[in-house]
């Protein structure tokens, strides 16, 4: 039995692959800002869980002591220039970390890049090519990974694909879209991930790993719409758009904010296919063979239809963005703070009443005004932020952490108490609170949007969204409560 330490275990990669690990029966340490954070995880009770941050020497030391393998699975995607800095700490905090726990190798998953000479990288492309060079310098020998778009439900790449195509009947696209491109399936590159653990290495090697069929991106949408029943897309490409705004258009049309579709189109610049078949001299492929695009999209679909994603890109943390609570009722003593509170009586009982509360967003939505907001989350994404598209990772019940439309989960005590914080671009912090007690043989329900302004922008935004806010959240309550009651009669 072998040990891991593993960074990026609220991520999309990091959260699917820790399951995998101990299945394999490997022990795992795991490294969060927030130990609350992973407190609704099924495997939760199976791990080590180390609070701290990354660029914490201290926190990196106690997460690699005793470890076999450490995981470098962060990656700050965010327009934000400073990220290149923020990345490299990161490898060199975990490099001297893992070097004097004597741990015996780095895992790093980067990405697919073309070589230095075919073009200029894309500044998110050279940071991880400069973090596997971090990690390389600390002594340690590193397997990087380098993989292309990674496919599966809840994935930034496949969600991208997924509402380009459902949306766009006829897509203007930039000319990137006849580049090549090489995805490989999450299940596969969690098996590489996976099989690291079992390998010996007295040296660094950069391997790259991809799905065993390569397409344009134009092709992946359309064969994105065979799988998926849709009509396939007319796609023009057009030497006129550049990167920039062909990010402003998926951050419009997809859940995908501006801040990481910058990213994203600017690492399909080049073609993005393996170059070279390391990786097969180091880990065997999966027994049952590569997974094909097509499948890999069929199996995604499936899981989003059967209501079992596991992970999903929205939930993962950056890592320059703090998580910022809402204080306790006494600590706004002297804060500047705005609420809009409702309480009612109802004969429903507090489990229907949750029910309903927990069935919020997504598909949904939030029982009131529906057209108001997705209005208002057309507005956030026109200023860069996440707007209503990413939904909600189960249809059936929240976790904590989990991302609800432009909210997500800051506190959670299913059956009496619902804390969701906004992700919106707002002058200001902003909750909406569900909470509901017993009372008598029924219920007492109060709701509670609370805001925190930042200066005279944040008074003037409450102030005018007051009227609204007068008829949204009395028809929220309103319509919750009706449902839970009719929900009780009908059992």
């Amino acid at each position: 039995m072998a040990t891991a330490a593993v960074t990026g275990a609220t991520g999309y990669i990091g959260g699917r692959l820790v399951p995998q690990l101990l299945s394999a029966g490997h022990e795992v340490r795991v490294l969060t800002r927030r130990a609350d954070a992973l407190r609704d995880v099924p495997w939760r009770d199976e791990v080590t869980v180390v609070e701290g941050d990354l660029t914490d020497p201290e926190a990196a030391r106690e997460l690699c002591e005793g470890a076999d393998t450490a995981y470098f699975l962060v990656h700050s995607m965010t327009s934000d220039r400073s990220f290149e800095e923020l990345d490299e700490r990161c490898a060199e905090v975990l490099g001297g970390a893992a070097k004097a726990a004597g741990v015996d190798h780095i895992v790093y998953l980067a990405g697919l890049h073309p070589d230095a000479n075919e073009g200029e990288l894309s500044a998110h492309l050279r940071s991880r090519v400069h973090v596997g060079e971090v990690l390389e310098s600390s002594g340690v020998p590193t397997l990087t990974l380098q993989a292309g778009l990674v496919i599966g439900s809840g994935s930034a790449s496949f969600e991208m694909i997924r509402h380009l195509t459902d949306v766009l009947p006829v897509m203007p696209a930039p000319k990137w879209v006849l580049n090549q491109i090489q995805p490989i399936a999450v299940r596969d590159a969690l098996h590489y991930l996976t099989r690291a653990m079992d390998i010996e290495l007295s040296e660094s090697v950069r391997a790259d790993i991809g799905g065993p069929d390569v397409h344009s991106y134009a092709e992946l949408m359309k064969i994105y719409a065979r799988t998926a029943e849709l009509n396939e897309p007319r796609v023009i490409a057009l030497p006129v758009l550049t990167p920039w705004l062909a990010a402003q258009w998926v951050n419009l049309v997809t859940p995908i904010p501006r801040t990481l579709a910058i990213p994203l189109v600017e690492s399909l610049q080049h073609d993005c296919v393996v170059k070279d078949h390391v990786i097969d001299d180091i880990i065997a492929p999966p027994q049952e063979g590569l997974t094909d695009y097509e499948t890999s999209v069929r199996l995604a679909l499936d899981k989003i239809s059967a209501d079992r994603v596991e992970t999903t890109w929205a939930a993962a943390h950056p890592l320059d963005v703090p998580s910022e609570s809402l204080p306790s009722d006494p600590d706004w003593t002297g804060r500047s703070v705005l609420v809009d509170e409702r309480e009612r009586l109802s004969t429903a009982s507090p489990d229907a009443v949750f029910a309903i509360i927990e069935g919020i967003g997504g598909e949904t939505g939030y029982f009131s005004l529906s057209r108001a907001w997705a209005l208002r989350g057309l507005a956030d994404k026109l200023v860069g932020g996440v707007g209503m598209g990413r939904g909600r990772r189960s249809r059936g019940q929240l976790a904590l952490g989990d991302t609800l439309d432009w909210w997500r989960v800051e506190d959670l005590e299913r059956g009496r108490l619902l804390r969701l914080r906004a992700e919106m671009k707002v002058p200001g912090q902003a909750w909406l609170e569900f909470m509901v007690e017993p009372e008598g043989t029924g219920s007492r329900y109060r709701q509670r949007a609370i805001f925190f302004p930042r200066g005279l922008a944040g008074r003037a935004y409450w102030l005018g969204v007051t009227p609204f806010h007068a008829i949204i959240f009395r028809k929220m309550a309103a319509r919750i409560l009706a449902e839970a009651e009719q929900s009780s009669t009908r059992r």
